[in-house]
């Protein structure tokens, strides 16, 4: 099959999974309340953005989130903090502490302007619910001189290195294989009581068809494997059509996976998964959706360009930030169950990562959710 061909079938696939409208059930979800932490806020020294994962703490009650900066600013780090969520409204992000993730010489990550390979793209957090360790996701790099293979690590609390999973070939960085640039593993969940660690690329390796655009879809991958890294299966994610087309017509349009998050601790199969794009001179939409590997394809050792005979996992709309009556939508990065409410629902906590830019925002959202 050539190439081009390969495309028309991928983006067929995509389209065809995607032809039955993915219809919200709103009754499901409801806002409780937004927070929006200061621009460029000072916490012990480092500038508090770029929070792009975040996950409640079951021995403390409070959050770690992760920030993505690539050491450019101050060292790669996470932070700790406290948010009251209750049934009727949230209260404000108390940072708490924040320490420097670290490598296994323990020293901090270096800037990518070193250009010795060893920095990281900081992308979600976990807390690990066996040992209370953090374990986090980072999406390395592709650069015409720089190859750098995304990882999963896991630090202690205090950041200190801990160990690192193995990755599965398919997600290594290679000249002509593998994740594209900035489109690696932006999710990270534990499932299966923690025994499983689950992983969402962000789009479609290069050798899995090409990435959304407001006329098609795009599949990318679901990874399953068990804490020790032993990989059990991939699955493909049919992402959505970028929402609409940039103004101009030659600007930024993109959707991709941003988080994914375990519905039930104990169920391997059932995921809560953040589509967040983007689109020049339009905006941001973000969407969650409910999301069943169950029947789905096991895709690990096969390339989804030409994707005939692939079963997609399933996906239901859960709720579209835009349905909410929010401030603003920008750019979420994580997802994360805060505690139960006295209503029975489960709250869910959403944060955005601000490019630190002056003209986005730290954001973080609370839902009521019945599922």
């Amino acid at each position: 099959m050539s190439r081009a061909s390969a495309a028309l079938c991928a983006a067929a696939v995509a389209a065809a999974v995607l032809a039955v409208p993915a219809q919200a059930h709103p009754q499901k979800v409801r806002l409780i309340g937004e927070r929006i932490v200061p621009n460029a806020l000072v916490f012990q020294g480092t500038t508090v953005g770029g929070l792009s994962g975040i996950d409640r703490d079951p021995r403390t009650g409070g959050y770690v989130l992760i920030s993505d900066d690539r050491s450019d600013r101050q060292p790669a780090r996470f932070y700790t903090a406290r948010i009251d969520v209750t049934a009727t409204g949230v209260g404000p992000v108390e940072f708490t502490g924040t320490s420097p993730l670290l490598r296994p010489d323990g020293k901090t990550y270096p800037p990518l302007s070193t250009g010795d390979g060893t920095t990281v793209d900081p992308e979600d957090i976990r807390v690990d619910p066996w040992t209370g360790d953090y374990t986090w996701s980072q999406e390395g790099d592709r650069r015409p001189n720089l190859l750098i293979d995304p990882s999963i690590r896991t630090a202690e609390r205090d950041g200190r290195f801990a160990r690192e999973l193995p990755l599965p070939a398919n997600l290594k960085i290679t000249a002509d294989r593998g994740p594209r640039q900035n489109l690696v593993l932006e999710g990270l969940t534990y499932a299966a009581a923690g025994s499983l660690v689950v992983a969402a690329v962000e789009g479609p390796l290069l050798q899995d068809g090409p990435d959304a655009t407001p006329e098609h879809g795009a599949l990318t991958r679901i990874a399953v494997q068990t804490r020790t890294g032993h990989q059990l299966a991939q699955y493909a994610y049919p992402e959505e059509p970028v929402f609409a087309k940039p103004t101009p017509a030659t600007g930024f349009a993109a959707n991709g996976v941003s988080s994914i998050l375990a519905v039930d601790p104990l169920d391997p199969t059932r995921f809560l998964v953040v589509e967040r794009a983007f689109v020049t001179g339009v905006g941001n939409k973000v969407r969650v959706y409910e999301v069943d590997t169950t029947g789905a394809t096991n895709v690990a050792n096969r390339d989804l360009a030409d994707p005939t005979g692939v079963r997609p996992v399933r996906k239901r709309l859960l709720v579209d930030l835009a349905d909410l009556g929010l401030s603003t939508v920008d750019n979420i990065e994580g997802i994360a169950w805060g505690p139960r409410l006295r209503t029975g629902e489960r709250s869910l906590l959403l944060v955005s990562d601000d490019n630190f830019s002056a003209t986005q925002v730290t954001q973080v959202v609370a839902l009521g959710v019945r599922l």
